[in-house]
This record gives structure tokens, C-alpha cells and sequence, in this order.
């Protein structure tokens, strides 16, 4: 009996909480997909790569699972107690009727396992579907599902979420059972404890607080915008305090605007609707702090999903693919050894990259042509540090006939210069450096050597000249292979061999396996090489360690905010049931009840969200002005894409909280009795 009891309790209490039963589904996903990141196929292939630094990515790993049960302990805490508060005449009843203390703590307790266990049942089948979906799609984008997706199952991630959550769900279950329990049955019978929460002000001096909090915010939206570009805790810090504060002025004394505004439109409104606007100015008085950390909560989900899409997109920018390998032994005639092999089939395309510094004994070189470009671009730092580089450097020079190669590899125009003009071409990442350069060839820039005049091409060439990282070339000219001949110390000596794989080979076996396939071959033959995917290796690496764990604690961030205020509108609306019972015996009808309370949970959510869409466009705009600036070649198409994924998916996410909501507060309205009014 006693356990069927329990099972009872159980189901009762999913049912009738299936936001917070929603809320710890989407925990257990959350925890395994961490914990499980070390099997999924994108770390097994860095491993191959980036051993030492997934090593140490792995390392970070249980500190962000234990930050992550501390957030869900007190979201399940919170919940726990709202639930066992909507519980407390029937605690009570127990008691009256001869329960054991013990015993009831057992039930309770029983209870927390029962719905502990249905969440895992339901909760790592799917996360198991959503990693290997996750494994999948990344698989398909990079070509490692070639090499071999292969199903990951660690136990050691389910082990570590189960005693997680169970942990997270018996201490916060064990410590609210223990309150509850040593309760007298008269005090769970009696009506709710009324809110003890300190009221402020609502007359002038809550409006004041509230002007005050928005001059706060402003003071930070105008801080963090211009003086966060170069990183300083003296910026940051009062950035962070006058958000906060400012934050938390702006919702204690919004009663005080709302109760104004109720007194405005009193005389013109009729209905409930000085019923709703009250209802609505004495939430916000008694739950401002909830206010207050919901939206702050949700502002630190908006930042960090959107600082992953900025990593990820950004990495994914610089790693440009111009050519599979390059091939650094120029003692040979590398070309004509691979293409008369039996593995010239695999091969689409091979040639020199010639590329060499300028005779400075024989030749005279000068850039104020270039200088007088970059000068008349608008002022900053990365201006200034252009034009103090350019002066004294003597630059690289490329042959026209190898870049043209690679453009052909990519699908591209090749170059047509002649002996008068030439190309600027650099390798160095970031979208202001780049900017700067391709503004000044626009403008009309030339360089001369020898007297001569050569005239830049309007447009700046960025495609990488090696396969991975063989050289950084901070800016170099493209000229033609007459010109080039006769700048460089010796034209004859060959840079590199870049080698592009056969259309074939890369259809039949995916890229990544081709790769593998070809370094083998180069191995045989005892030449020294580098390939494309170390770069693959890097980038993915810091794809992953800058935005996946960014975005995981964004939507565990975004899960607890809404949690917690769903739940808390859920306590208000539960305390106000008496003034609900008053107004049907008033004549009121359940009809206009319920969209009384809908306008209600509307208007709560929305004082959460406008505020927080405020601050969300300012800290998205600080991240990537400052902190998190794409490079020059990254797909806007591909940024806004995924911004307007993530935009869709926390709308929907916020439409299904707030259907939840209004779909309980329907329930609670409808279960009324009317009968009470005679």
C-alpha cells in the first residue's frame, strides 16, 4: 500500500508539474551531453590532432559539470519547494490521520527517486539521439563521417548523470522533506503564509528608483560599448555593477510606473481590467527580485550562445582550403615523381608556389604610394600599426603563374597583370586588418621599385598560399612571372609543392579519408609534408572548446531563468485563489478570469524579456565589436543564419513556457467551484 502510494504521488505530481518534470528531462540531456563529449567522433578525431590540448579540454570538464549541479540544485530546489507548498493540506491531512513522521519523509522521499527515475528513462534515450545526431551533422559538415562514425554509448557519462541528478535531486528533496516534516499538522492546514517579502515604496520615490535603474543600464550600455576594446577589470567591473544595480533599480520600482499607469486609464477601461493591472503592479512589487535574476539570467544565455556562434563561425572563417597538402622538399622534382606514380589517379593537381623575398643588394623598393592609401583610412590603432609596418618592411613576392594555380584549384578568376601592375595579398586574419587594406586598394594604392610604378589591383587576395601554416604573410605582392624573375634573390629556388586531390578520389572516400589515404602515399615516398587537416584539427578544437561548452551553459542558463519564473507566477497566481473565488461570487465569469490571468502571465513575461532584449542587443554588440570580431572572410549569410536559428529557437522556447503557463493557470481557473458563490 505503501508503495503504491508513492507510485500514486508520483504520477500525480508529474502530471501536475510538467514544467519542472520538462525542466529536469532537459537537465539529464544537458549533463550527458557534456559528460559524454570526450566519445563523440569530433574528439576522437582531435585526439589524432590536438591530443595535449583535448587533454586539457577534457580536464575542464567535471568543473563545468559540478557548476552545472549547482545551478540545476537550486532550480530543483526552488521547484521541490513550490511543489511540496502546493502540497502542504495534504502533508497536513496525513499527519491528522495517524502518519508517521518518518514514514511520510519516506514517502516524500520515495517519491523524488520515483520521478528522478522516470526523468533518466526518458531523458538519456534522448540525449543519446540528440549526440548522435550532433555526431552526425558534424560528421556530414567537416567529412569525418568517411573515416567512420561510430556509435558512442559511454557509460561513464550515464554513471556520472545519474548519480548527479540523484544527487542534486535527494539533497534538495532531503533538506525541504525535513522542513516540511517537522512542521505541526495545524500550521500545514492553515491557508498560505503570506508574502514577507519588504514592499518599496510605489509613490515618487519608487518612480525615482526606477529612473535611477535605467540611468544605471544606460551608464552600462554606454561603458561597455566605448571602452571595452581592449579588456580591463577596471572597465569591466563597473560595467558589471551598474548592470546588476541597475537591473534590480529598474524592476523595484517599476510597481510604481505600472500603478501610474493603471491611474491614467482607469476612468476609460471597464471589466477586470483594474483588477489585472493591480494584480499584475503587486507581482512585480512582491517578486522584483525574481524579476531581476530571471532577466539577468536570460541576458547571460543570450551572451554566451552568441559568443559560441561568433567562435564557431569565426574559426570556421579562417580556415581557409586552397590545397590539401604542401609539400616542403624542393630538392626533387617532386611534381613529376607523383604524377607518373601509381597513385596519380588520386592526385588533381600539383604545382610550385614560387614565393621569395626581394635582391635588396640589386633592387630598390618603395611603398608611399601604399602608405598614402592606408593614411587617408579612417583613424585606429590597427591603422596606425599598419603604417608604422609597411614603411620598413621589405616585402614577399609571388608569382603570378603559382597563384593563378591556386585559383584554379578554388574555382576562381585568374589574375591578368602585366608588367605594370601587381596584387596585394596577406594571410593575416581579422576583419579590421583586412578592412583597412582592402579600403586603401579601392581608393588607388601603387608601390615602386626600381623607379617604376606598379598600380595595385583594387581588390586584396587573402586565399591561403599553403595547405595549413607553412608561412604567415603579414602583406606580399602578386606579380608576373617576368617581374618576379627578375626581383627575387633566386627565382629558381621553389618555396613549396601544393597538391590538390583528385575530384574522384575525394567523392569516393570523403575528404578526410582521401587526406588519409594521400599522407600515407607522401609517407612511402619519405617526403616531408603538411595538410589540411591539422588546420581542420586546430580550428575544430577551438570550435569546440570556445562554443560548444559557451552554448551549453546558455541553455542551461535559459532553461533554469524560465523555470523559475513560471514557477514563481505559478505561486502568485496559487496565493491569489481566494481573490479569484471573490470575483466569481461577485458575478465575474471563469471566461474573463481566465483571460485576466493570461494578460497576467503575458505582462509578467514580458517585463522579463523586454528588459532583457534591451541589454541582449548591447552585450551582443560589445562581443562582437570587442571581444569576438569575425574575420573579414566569414559568410555574413552564414552568421545571420544562424543567428536567426537561435533568435527562432529561443522564441519557440520562451512560446512553449509561456503555453505551459497559460495552459496551468487555465486548469486552476476552471477547477474553481462555483457553487461557493451562494
Amino acid at each position: 500500500m505503501f508503495f503504491k502510494q508513492i507510485f500514486r504521488n508520483g504520477r500525480k505530481n508529474i502530471k501536475n508539474n510538467g514544467l519542472f518534470f520538462g525542466s529536469l528531462v532537459a537537465a539529464v540531456v544537458a549533463f550527458y551531453t557534456l559528460l559524454s563529449m570526450g566519445e563523440q567522433d569530433v574528439m576522437r578525431f582531435l585526439r589524432t590532432m590536438e591530443s595535449d590540448a583535448v587533454q586539457k579540454l577534457m580536464m575542464l570538464i567535471p568543473a563545468i559539470y559540478v557548476v552545472s549541479l549547482f545551478f540545476v540544485f537550486f532550480l530543483v530546489y526552488f521547484a521541490c519547494a513550490y511543489q511540496l507548498d502546493g502540497r502542504r493540506r495534504e502533508l497536513g491531512m496525513y499527519l491528522m490521520l495517524g502518519m508517521k513522521r518518518s514514514r511520510m519523509f519516506g514517502m516524500l522521499m520515495g517519491e523524488t527517486v520515483f520521478n528522478s527515475v522516470i526523468a533518466l528513462v526518458i531523458g538519456l534515450p534522448v540525449s543519446l539521439i540528440l549526440t548522435e545526431c550532433v555526431s552526425l551533422a558534424t560528421a556530414r559538415g567537416i567529412g569525418m563521417g568517411i573515416i567512420g562514425h561510430k556509435f558512442s554509448l559511454s557509460l561513464t557519462a550515464i554513471l556520472w548523470t545519474v548519480a548527479g541528478f540523484l544527487a542534486v535531486q535527494l539533497i534538495a528533496m532531503f533538506l525541504l522533506s525535513i522542513r516540511f516534516v517537522r512542521q505541526e499538522p495545524a500550521a500545514l492546514l492553515k491557508s498560505d503564509v503570506s508574502e514577507t517579502q519588504k514592499l518599496p515604496k510605489t509613490g515618487k520615490v519608487g518612480v525615482a528608483i526606477a529612473v535611477a535603474g535605467m540611468v544605471m543600464l544606460a551608464a552600462a550600455y554606454i561603458l561597455s560599448i566605448q571602452q571595452m576594446g581592449i579588456f580591463s577589470y577596471i572597465v569591466l567591473i563597473p560595467v558589471l555593477i551598474l548592470g546588476i544595480w541597475g537591473t534590480f533599480w529598474l524592476y523595484k520600482g517599476m510597481g510604481a510606473l505600472i500603478g501610474r499607469r493603471i491611474m491614467k486609464k482607469t476612468m476609460s477601461r471597464s471589466g477586470l481590467y483594474t483588477f489585472t493591472g493591480r494584480q499584475i503592479q503587486e507581482n512585480v512589487l512582491h517578486q522584483y527580485k525574481v524579476l531581476a535574476v530571471a532577466s539577468l539570467l536570460l541576458l547571460l544565455a543570450i551572451a554566451c550562445v552568441s559568443y559560441g556562434i561568433g567562435v564557431a563561425f569565426g574559426r570556421g572563417a579562417e580556415s581557409g582550403h586552397s590545397a590539401d597538402f604542401t609539400i616542403t622538399d624542393t630538392d626533387q622534382d617532386v611534381a613529376e615523381e607523383l604524377l607518373s606514380g601509381d597513385s596519380a589517379w588520386m592526385i588533381k593537381d600539383c604545382y610550385a608556389m614560387r614565393l621569395g623575398h626581394m635582391d635588396i643588394d640589386s633592387h630598390t623598393y618603395n611603398a608611399e604610394g601604399m602608405y598614402k592609401a592606408i593614411s587617408g583610412q579612417p583613424q585606429s590603432d590597427i591603422r596606425d600599426n599598419i603604417l608604422e609596418n609597411i614603411q620598413g618592411r621589405i616585402d614577399y613576392f609571388i608569382a603570378e603563374s603559382s597563384y593563378n594555380r591556386l585559383l584554379a584549384s578554388l574555382g576562381k578568376e585568374p589574375l591578368d597583370l602585366g608588367e605594370n601592375r601587381a596584387a596585394m595579398y596577406t594571410s593575416m586574419s581579422g576583419s579590421d586588418f583586412q578592412s583597412i587594406l582592402a579600403g586603401a586598394l579601392k581608393d588607388g594604392a601603387s608601390i615602386e621599385i626600381d623607379g617604376k610604378t606598379y598600380e595595385l589591383l583594387p581588390e586584396l587576395y587573402t586565399d591561403n598560399v599553403v595547405a595549413d601554416r607553412q608561412i604567415t604573410l603579414y602583406n606580399a605582392y602578386i606579380v608576373a612571372d617576368e617581374v618576379y624573375d627578375s626581383l627575387v634573390t633566386d627565382p629558381e629556388e621553389i618555396f613549396a609543392y601544393n597538391l590538390s586531390l583528385s575530384d574522384a578520389l575525394v567523392e569516393e572516400s570523403g575528404l578526410m579519408q582521401a587526406i588519409l589515404e594521400m599522407g600515407q602515399v607522401l609517407d612511402n615516398c619519405g617526403l616531408h609534408y603538411e595538410s589540411y587537416l591539422a588546420g581542420i584539427g586546430r580550428n575544430l578544437f577551438y570550435t569546440v572548446a570556445g562554443s560548444y561548452i559557451t552554448i551549453y551553459l546558455g541553455v542551461l542558463f535559459l532553461i533554469i531563468a524560465n523555470t523559475v519564473i513560471s514557477l514563481k507566477y505559478l505561486i502568485w497566481q496559487r496565493k491569489n485563489h481566494g481573490r479569484y473565488m471573490t470575483l466569481l461570487m461577485l458575478g465575474a465569469r471563469k471566461s474573463e478570469l481566465a483571460r485576466s490571468a493570461v494578460r497576467q502571465m503575458y505582462t509578467f513575461f514580458t517585463l522579463v524579456l523586454s528588459v532583457t532584449a534591451v541589454s541582449g542587443v548591447f552585450a551582443v554588440w560589445c562581443l562582437f565589436t570587442n571581444f569576438t570580431r569575425l574575420p573579414a572572410n566569414a559568410s555574413m549569410v552564414h552568421v545571420l543564419s544562424a543567428a536567426a536559428v537561435a533568435f527562432a529557437a529561443f522564441v519557440v522556447i520562451e512560446c512553449i513556457y509561456m503555453g505551459v503557463i497559460r495552459r496551468a493557470t487555465g486548469r486552476a481557473i476552471g477547477a474553481l467551484d462555483i457553487t461557493d458563490r451562494r
